[in-house]
């Protein structure tokens, strides 16, 4: 199906900028065309100029963003704005990278997809069901997903957390996973060149579901340092005070590229991570993983990956320093990494999503 236009939602601050760059510019250079309309805070203008270059038409207002706190007010006019958006540009079809907006009146049908949500991050990080605070949320969230034509999902895993959190059933979910550009054109028996003895993490500081902090904590007991890339605020910022890490703050995505490549281990102790970006950009730079043992991480990774209990240290210190003694080891497991990698190209994504176009627009 060519020249479908897609309305798409998205925002300047995590992995769905990162998503919805590559997958527009993809889907462009299959011939279908892609409006951005990004909420939350305004992309900057290194950010637009690449939406620009991968063939996107970037439309942004700093509205709240649904998971944001107490954000229902900008999310009712975020949804005016979405639909006189619509009204003007008459897409085939709205592919939201969200939930509540989905139950708004579109002409076009409509996709949800399940980046993550609040609920299942609260139960995989506080081990406990989700507070009453969180009913509003909730119901936004069952109703969009109810209304959705097709809700998308990038992991198994990330399907059953909606089935248990929403009550939607998981067999209804369609698991589309995740690609990145230029997987699998790595010299996968030249892993190791150029790697420098450094561990790298990426992510923000202040989200306890990635637990960064739990590595900063191990730093000052490797005998490599610790590089952590990503936004810091909040009290996570606090890692910059152990010994052996070094913080990068917010990088391009050409920087962040030549980290990964130097880098020998990667690590991700993560309690919740519905599907990992930064792992596949990681694996496919030819990096030794090192991730917290969680189901959505275990579906894409078992085999490639070395797995800690997340809320073990201990356990974490002992894998990292095996990796640091061992280089055979090391680099077996990296090669391991790279090429379980080259599956997620952003070019199997992008036919997945056309094929779903197709069938809600047929």
């Amino acid at each position: 199906m060519k020249d479908t236009h897609v309305l798409t939602t998205a925002d300047a601050v995590g992995g769905v900028w990162r998503y919805a760059v590559d997958l527009g510019r993809a889907l462009t250079e299959r011939g279908h065309r892609t409006t951005m309309a990004v909420m939350g805070p305004l992309p900057s203008a290194a950010q637009r100029r690449e939406a620009r270059r991968a063939g996107l038409s970037v439309v942004a207002r700093p509205f709240s963003l649904e998971w944001m706190e107490d954000p229902w007010t900008d999310v009712q006019r975020s949804g005016q704005w979405l639909l006189n958006l619509e009204q003007r540009s008459r897409p085939d079809v709205v592919h939201l990278n969200g939930y509540a907006h989905a139950a708004l009146p579109w002409r076009a049908p409509v996709i949800v997809v399940a980046h993550s949500c609040v609920r299942s991050w609260w139960t995989a990080v506080h081990c406990e069901p989700a507070p009453a605070a969180l009913t509003r949320y909730t119901a936004a969230v069952r109703s969009g997903l109810r209304a959705a034509a097709a809700v998308i999902a990038p992991t198994q895993g990330m399907a059953t957390m909606l089935a248990h959190e929403y009550g939607v059933h998981a067999d209804d979910v369609q698991v589309i996973p995740n690609g990145r550009p230029g997987v699998g054109r790595g010299p996968l028996d030249q892993v190791s060149v150029a790697k420098e003895p450094f561990v790298l993490a990426a992510g923000r500081l202040w989200d306890e579901g990635k637990n960064i902090a739990a590595l900063c904590r191990v730093a000052p007991s490797l005998l490599w340092p610790v590089c952590v890339a990503g936004a810091t605020g909040g009290p996570q910022t606090a890692c910059s005070e152990f010994e052996g890490v070094r913080l990068l703050g917010g990088l391009t995505q050409a920087q962040m590229t030549s980290w990964y490549r130097r880098a020998a281990i990667y690590a991700l102790p993560a309690h919740y991570e519905p599907f990992g970006l930064s792992v596949l950009e990681a694996a496919a730079a030819g990096c030794a993983l090192v991730l917290g043992d969680i189901a959505t991480l275990r579906e894409n990774w078992t085999g490639a990956a070395v797995f800690v209990n997340p809320r073990d240290p201990d356990a974490l210190l002992l894998a990292l320093r095996r990796l640091i003694a061992k280089p055979h080891e090391r680099e077996d497991l990296a090669c391991r990494a790279q090429a379980r990698a080259a599956a997620f190209t952003i070019e199997r994504t992008a036919g997945r999503y056309a094929q779903v176009y197709e069938a809600i627009t047929a």
